[in-house]
């Protein structure tokens, strides 16, 4: 066993002994490779390196906020195990490998075959006919030209042909066989030509029905949403919903950053608000906006537990804040209170609870249960994607500010 094998199986020793199950996991599981990055003349002279442990680009992501606590944890014990030896200085380093991927810049790569079959596989088991109130035909010839593409029956020139004897004639395809059919691609091909298919599946001329059409919106993007991109109505037909695809705005990112938020807290009742978030920014911007409210009000109260700070029942939200802003001292150590950079940063976080709070006070002016004139307008996603920012940006903050106080980053 070479010296570099030696310190990091005693390093590995080291953080298991000390219940780091997570960072122990990652010195023994991913390879690591030391840099030199630096020198420093001081005291006879300091080099300066960086071991660094390569993890798949989705592992890396995964991790989120962790991986600043990880590479905090690994560095105590790196120097633990090398410092009696050389006045070198170590700092660990958790970084994304390279993609060995050729197809990358390919539109198939952007939507995974995985999410593909799985929302295929789901209509299977729902027993869908993917071609509504139309035929295989019909429907089919909505978004392709049959006649332009071959036929795998040697008896017909195209696809038109040999689909209607296959399916209507001789009855003799299954009924999921376009899944499959290497001629469509919904599989392997590009990410738009999938999507296209399952707008037209929900197509008001191909499934009238408007709740199971939207039931089916939901399959889709459960699926969806973890490639980056979602179903959405974009307008209506006689009173029914017209879907089209695009990649996630940016309150999905907010979206995503809050649950970085809960994981790192380790609030699962955060997480379930966060859930709630995540299907009601468009479909009800309403109770977006009040979840934002109540997304700060957990926050707050998952801290002020950690740190044994009491509160009550009665507590509202600014009561929650201003607790969770004296125990965390969010005003930076050396500015006074004489100073204006004091009250700015009490402005700014005043002001982000006040937003979401004035909003959760919007969703019951603008709420269900009341008579509304001709010319009335409700809360739009627009406004939940506002609150939602707002109460991420606080949320986010506090998180921060927390993990710094505790020495977790």
């Amino acid at each position: 066993m070479d010296q570099t094998e030696q310190i990091l199986a005693t390093v590995h020793t080291l953080l298991r002994a000390e219940g780091m199950s997570e960072a122990a996991a990652i010195v023994r599981e991913y390879p690591a490779h030391i840099e030199q990055t630096g020198y420093d003349n001081w005291n006879g002279g300091t080099n300066i390196f960086d071991v660094q442990f390569k993890l798949p680009a989705q592992d890396y992501a995964r991790l989120g906020a962790k991986r600043s606590q990880l590479e905090e944890q690994i560095t105590a014990r790196l120097r633990t195990a090398i410092e009696p030896e050389t006045q070198d200085w170590y700092s660990a380093k958790i970084v994304p490998a390279r993609e060995q991927r050729t197809d990358w810049r390919s539109d198939s790569s952007d939507l995974p075959r995985q999410v593909r079959v799985n929302v295929l596989d789901g209509l299977r088991l729902e027993n869908v006919a993917w071609y509504g109130q139309l035929d295989d035909v019909e429907f089919l010839s909505r978004l392709f030209d049959l006649q332009q593409l071959p036929s795998t029956d040697s008896r017909f020139k195209d696809a038109a042909g040999d689909i209607w004897q296959h399916r209507y004639n001789n009855d003799d395809w299954e009924n999921d066989w376009v899944y499959t059919d290497s001629r469509f691609q919904l599989i392997d091909g590009p990410v738009e030509q999938f999507l296209r298919f399952l707008c037209e599946v929900v197509h008001p001329i191909v499934r009238p029905d408007r709740d199971e059409a939207l039931k089916l919106v939901l399959h889709f993007n459960d699926q969806l949403r973890s490639a980056g991109w979602e179903i959405y109505e974009e307008e209506r037909i006689a009173g029914r919903p017209r879907f089209s695809f695009r990649q996630r705005s940016s309150s999905s990112r907010a979206v995503l950053r809050a649950k970085t938020v809960a994981e790192a807290l380790d609030a699962g009742w955060m997480a379930k608000e966060i859930e709630r978030l995540e299907h009601s920014i468009d479909r009800d911007p309403a109770l977006a906006i009040g979840t934002a409210k109540e997304l700060i009000e957990t926050c707050c109260k998952s801290i002020l537990t950690k740190r044994a700070i009491p509160f009550t029942k009665s507590d509202d939200l600014g009561d929650l804040t201003k607790k969770v802003a004296k125990e965390l001292q969010l005003v930076p150590e050396g500015i006074t209170d004489a100073t204006k950079g004091a009250d700015n940063i009490r402005l700014i976080l005043r002001n982000l609870t006040q937003l979401t709070n004035n909003l959760a006070q919007l969703r019951g002016l603008y709420g269900t249960g009341h008579g509304r004139d001709g010319q009335h307008r409700g809360l739009q996603p627009r406004h939940a994607r506002l609150a939602v920012a707002s109460a991420v940006a606080f949320i986010d903050f506090v998180s921060e500010t927390f993990r710094h106080r505790e020495g977790l980053n």
